[in-house]
């Protein structure tokens, strides 16, 4: 192994030899692996980001191909869940690192659990739910996270620092109505602004592991840039000492109260499904009940059961993506009446 890997980013009198070493020693996050979180997941793979739990729901489609620059053709043909497909593409980047992944949703059941031991969280989801639940996990265990949003041409980014800085709920009070805010199947998106969010994300997650929580949040800033348009903003955030989430330690989405149980993916006419309570499901078993009654077909820890002109994709953790409709009603129904949960 040549010696000389990360010559460049030594170079850097903000990274040195001491800074690398830091770079080593971390434990990275990255909840979700889609058009960010694939980027995240190289850049720091490549940076040297000695430990990198990967968390995603989700298998590639073809029309992720465009964005999500880890995965190609054979993912998608072969159903391999973005985590696997993710996890062994990084391994072959870099064999110095220990990359460690998880088929799973983000829910409030599991996401403590995926915060043990982490120094940073990358947000890579695609929806604001979710990321009000980073933000209260986050805010919980006093670790920092880095935001970042992307629709159309535009990119949204911030660091949130607990304790030293504002956190989203801060900057953001109130989630938008579901369904208020349009996805990238209605709006659209150019492959340059995921790649240039990932990028933004992980500059501030090697900032925080290099110069500390502290020090980055002293100029925290809520960056909106527009490459399309040549916009540049860089706006202040403060604290709101009024915060239900940093002040007050109210943490709504991370206490059920207001997570839901159905998520209308982004950039596709899906559902998610997810029971109550975390499962283990046998799939083989399961697949021998469904053979009779549609196509069946076993991926990697994925059943593909085709039945109605709908497809459900049926996880081992007992979620299940229901293609082929955005209605939840529609969605719940197919999987009571097939698998029942």
């Amino acid at each position: 192994m040549s010696d000389n890997r990360y010559s460049r980013q030594i170079a850097l009198p903000e990274i040195g030899v001491a800074g690398q070493a830091k770079i080593a020693a971390a434990r990275v996050l990255v909840l979700g692996c889609g058009a960010l979180g694939s980027i995240q997941a190289e850049l720091l793979a490549r940076a040297g980001v000695g430990h990198i739990r990967i968390v995603d729901r989700d298998i590639p489609e073809w029309s992720n191909l465009p964005r999500q620059f880890l995965y190609d053709e054979n993912d998608v043909r072969e159903r391999i869940p973005k985590a696997v497909a993710c996890a062994y593409k990084l391994r072959a980047i870099n064999t110095q690192i220990e990359i460690e992944e998880h088929v799973k949703d983000v829910t409030p059941a599991n996401i403590e659990g995926f915060l043990q031991g982490v120094d940073v969280v990358l947000d890579g989801v695609d929806n604001f739910e979710t990321r009000y639940l980073i933000n209260d996990a986050c805010v919980k265990a006093n670790i920092p996270w880095v935001y970042a949003g992307v629709q159309g041409t535009r990119v949204l980014a911030m660091p949130v620092i607990p304790t030293y800085g504002a956190c989203l709920q801060c900057v953001f009070p109130e989630a938008p109505v579901s369904g208020s805010v349009p996805t990238c199947e209605i709006s659209g998106v150019i492959n340059t602004v995921p790649a240039l969010a990932a990028t933004l994300q992980v500059s501030q997650v090697l900032r925080i592991l290099i110069d500390g929580s502290a020090s980055v949040a002293q100029n925290a800033k809520l960056m909106m840039i527009d490459p399309w348009c040549s916009v540049v903003q860089a706006m202040s955030i403060t604290k709101n000492p009024e915060c239900p989430c940093c002040h007050d330690h109210k943490f709504s989405f991370l206490d059920s109260k207001i997570f839901s149980r159905q998520a209308l993916l982004c950039g596709r006419k899906s559902v998610q499904v997810t029971p109550a309570e975390p499962s283990d499901w046998d799939l083989g078993t399961l697949a021998g009940r469904l053979h009779e009654l549609g196509k069946v077909t076993m991926r990697k820890e994925v059943l593909e059961f085709e039945v109605e002109g709908y497809r459900l994709m049926i996880f081992k953790d007992g979620r299940t993506v229901v293609h082929g409709t955005p209605d939840f009603a529609k969605a719940r129904s197919l999987v009571s009446k097939y698998i029942g949960n």
